[in-house]
């Protein structure tokens, strides 16, 4: 809402403005004095550690006409949180309107994510008579680094990773012109004065530039790439590793060396157009494509082309994104095939940012390196997104959007500093600070040694960053993920209270503050389905409907608890949740009596089953798990997908859903879709869904040879509708109403667009209002925000 100044219309006025938000380094300060000088203001503005304040002097009319141009035309990438202004003292009338220099204060402003090249800049870049014409460095106050090379707030040159490069008169001039774009763009540089970038032979050997290119090391780069070389290419977070995706023997090589085996590549592309031949893709995936955010973006494939076998094996969607630095673009620039563009590293450990350090751990997987000096003060991924139900929802959140702020709903702005360590896997960390939650980038998997270390040491410098000394932590309850170690260590040592948030009401709790769910709202009925995480009952939980809000969380439905065989081998190793599903359902008598010609019974007939038998019967290493993701495995290692193993994780439920026939599932009678019931658990009395007519049904059409897609479709189908009939039995009451109306959902499983967009749809015709992620991940990327919400509204509760 604009502020209503109550001045005197025919007295000259003085008002302060503070405007808090993502309002430094996005050309905010130029923004207001260009609308200063438009209403004849006279005053200041500044950045200090809250955001920018504005001392401005005029006719009370135009100062209020300044404040509604101020909020409802603010620059491209500024997010304005909040806008304050106060009547202030006529002080000394200055003879115009100026920008000054920072001021000191205490932190509270954010940090605006990197934001891909703007078209202004691509335009120089492009432009062989501007001055900019080649540099792979350039940026404006619209777009270029920001968290990844930010050491401090204020955002100044000083406080960044460009400190080490003085200014040429030329940028100096823009640098300091509050009418130029540049306006204290402090990555600002050209040719003469800033970063520079060259090529380099893994081998050492020197290069003849003029062999490969007639112009520069970037563009020879290009040559390599078409030549078939992987090539490792620092970018805006990291070194990341390219080649040619159309050349098989480039992508297989680089798969091999990486030790990825068969996870999909995320894929670059000189432009829309390239895209489009291999994708389809929507207006709104296009939007998504061009944001300043420029995430990978997953789309479907077009089944008449294709592009190497081992660029995305068992998998018909590709992960596209477009040049977000003017360095991809100029090595793009005569390449009309897309490349292969995954992070520096060996699978799951964090891509390096140092030069040096690279070259000795990418050295036996990239031929050649294209470096340069500009320091990454903060290792960054990519983003990845997707357009499921009609929204862009975020699978990884990182590079584009973190660590803008979430805004916390209402009721949290009086919450405590909280600092959430997130899970094990997918990790992210939150912050919590008058009423903004900030979830760091992208993080990874702290099974990986190098990845804990990062984790703690961009843990320091978000702390640093934003100045956040935490009053109380929260952490996830299991007892050996290592952020909860962590988390449970700076408790004791700095005698902070402790908060430990159980897995799955961290994931709804996301959801709830995601969706603007206010802190005192009654429960809601949360979904959160996933691989695993550690239950109230000691027990490991993955398939779960629970009576939550912020503060508390109760436990009203589940699926059927199943032994994991192995333990953490049956992740890695459908076939045991196969066997375990199998026997806990009808046992190896009946099931050789009944599917005995099956080639899956041949399948499990060679496997150690009386030692597995043991393991169940004794409870040795096969923790009892209600886990939806481990049905989702052991259906399908039982149709011949993923069988043997997985090499990484969630590998067997992405390619059982990739293989869904479309026809089967919109137009098949539903009838055919495979049946689940919904008892009781003994003891607890607690409703679960039961999957052995599901188990029959699937066994019946692999003896009937029953397509693999059609299966895939019916297998989804029925899930959805017993998902759907437990929560019509959980909440309905006996006069026909609900006890709730609100579904949450959340889970990794819930990255399948098959399920996702089947139960949505149903619970919204069942008259449901469907809560879900768009800009928090629903896999354990968001955790850190359920944990931090819930241990402030907890703490706010107790304050209370």
């Amino acid at each position: 809402m604009t502020p209503v100044l109550t001045l005197h219309p025919t007295e000259l006025a003085a008002v302060t403005i503070r405007v808090r938000g993502l309002v430094q380094g996005v050309g905010f300060r130029p923004a207001v004095w260009r609308l200063a000088q438009e209403h004849r203001l006279r005053g200041h503005v500044l950045n200090d550690g809250q955001g920018v304040r504005i001392y401005a002097i005029g006719a009370p009319e135009q100062l209020q006409r300044f404040l509604t141009g101020l909020q409802e035309h603010p620059p491209t990438l500024a997010r304005i949180v909040e806008v304050v202004s106060e009547p202030a003292s006529l002080q000394d009338i200055p003879p115009g309107f100026t920008i000054i220099e920072s001021g000191a204060g205490e932190v509270t402003t954010g940090v605006v994510p990197d934001a891909a090249t703007c078209h202004e800049c691509l335009r120089e870049v492009l432009d062989p008579f501007a001055r900019r014409y080649r540099y792979p460095f350039t940026n404006c106050t619209h777009c270029g680094p920001r968290l990844t090379i930010q050491e401090k707030i204020p955002y100044d040159r000083s406080g960044t990773t460009m400190s080490g490069f003085p200014m040429c008169p030329l940028c100096e001039a823009e640098y300091h012109d509050p009418s130029d774009r540049r306006f204290h763009a402090q990555p600002i540089a050209c040719h003469a004065c800033g970063p520079r970038v060259w090529l380099e032979r893994a081998d050492g050997k020197p290069i003849a530039l003029d062999a490969l290119t007639m112009l520069d090391a970037v563009d020879a780069a290009c040559t390599l790439l078409q030549k078939g070389r992987v090539v490792a290419i620092k970018g805006l977070g990291g070194v990341q590793l390219a080649c040619d995706a159309t050349q098989e023997e480039a992508v297989s090589r680089l798969r091999r060396l990486k030790a990825r085996e068969g996870k999909p590549f995320a894929l670059m592309a000189r432009d829309l157009q390239i895209i489009r031949h291999y994708c389809e893709v929507s207006e709104q995936e296009v939007a998504l494509l061009r944001s300043p955010a420029a995430p990978i973006v997953i789309l479907k494939t077009r089944a008449e082309v294709s592009l190497a076998p081992s660029v995305a094996p068992g998998i018909r969607t590709l992960g596209f994104m477009l040049p977000n630095t003017p360095l991809h673009h100029l090595m793009l620039r005569r390449m009309d095939r897309p490349i292969v563009l995954t992070s520096g590293n060996r699978s799951d450990e964090p891509q390096w940012i140092d030069n040096e350090q690279a070259k000795v751990h990418l050295g036996e997987m990239a031929e050649y390196f294209l470096l340069h000096d500009r320091g990454i003060a903060q290792r960054v991924d990519d983003s990845v997104a997707k357009v499921m139900g009609g929204t862009a929802r975020m699978f990884r959140r990182s590079r584009g959007y973190a660590p803008a702020p979430v805004v916390l709903p209402p009721g949290f702005d009086e919450a405590p500093r909280v600092l959430a360590m997130g899970g094990e896997l997918k990790n992210t960390f939150c912050l919590i600070r008058d009423g903004h939650a900030v979830l760091s980038h992208h993080i990874g998997d702290l099974e990986d040694a190098l990845t804990q270390a990062d984790y703690r040491r961009a843990l320091g410098h978000y702390r640093e960053l934003f100045a956040h000394v935490p009053q109380m932590l929260a952490i996830d309850r299991h007892p050996d993920y290592l952020s909860s170690k962590i988390g449970r260590e700076m408790a004791a040592d700095q005698d902070l209270p402790l908060c430990e948030v159980q897995h799955h009401h961290a994931h709804i709790a996301a959801c709830l503050a995601e969706n603007g769910i206010p802190i005192d709202h009654p429960p809601v009925l949360g979904m959160a389905l996933d691989g695993l995480g550690y239950g109230d009952d000691g027990t490991l939980w993955g398939g779960e409907f629970l009576l939550a809000d912020y503060r508390t969380c109760t436990r009203v439905g589940t699926f059927k608890p199943v032994p994991m065989l192995g333990g953490e081998q049956a992740v890695k190793e459908p076939w045991r949740n196969t066997y375990a599903h199998l026997m806990a359902e009808m046992g190896w008598a009946r099931f050789v009596m009944n599917y005995g010609d099956l080639d899956l019974y041949h399948y499990l007939a060679h496997k150690p089953r009386v030692s597995l038998d043991q393991m169940i019967a004794r409870g040795i290493n096969s923790p009892s798990a209600s886990s939806c993701g481990r049905l989702f495995d052991a259906v399908a290692a039982a149709m011949g997908i993923c069988r043997d193993r997985v090499s990484y994780e969630g590998q067997a439920a992405v390619e059982l859903e990739q293989v869904v026939d479309q026809s089967a599932l919109e137009q098949e009678d539903v009838a055919l879709a495979y049946p689940f019931t919904i008892p009781y658990l003994k003891g607890t009395k607690l409703p679960y869904i039961e999957p052995l007519a599901m188990w029959q049904a699937l066994l019946g059409d692999l003896i009937l040879k029953t397509p693999l897609p059609v299966m895939a479709a019916r297998f989804h189908k029925g899930l959805a509708k017993a998902l759907c009939a437990m929560v019509d039995q959980v909440t309905r009451l006996e006069d026909g109403g609900r006890t709730v109306r609100e579904v949450a959902l959340s889970g990794g499983v819930f990255q399948n667009q098959v399920l996702f967009e089947f139960v949505k749809g149903r619970l919204e015709g069942m008259g449901f209002r469907v809560l879900s992620h768009a800009q928090v991940p629903t896999n354990d990327g968001g955790l850190a925000l359920g944990q931090a919400v819930i241990a402030a509204a907890k703490a706010s509760s107790h304050k209370k």
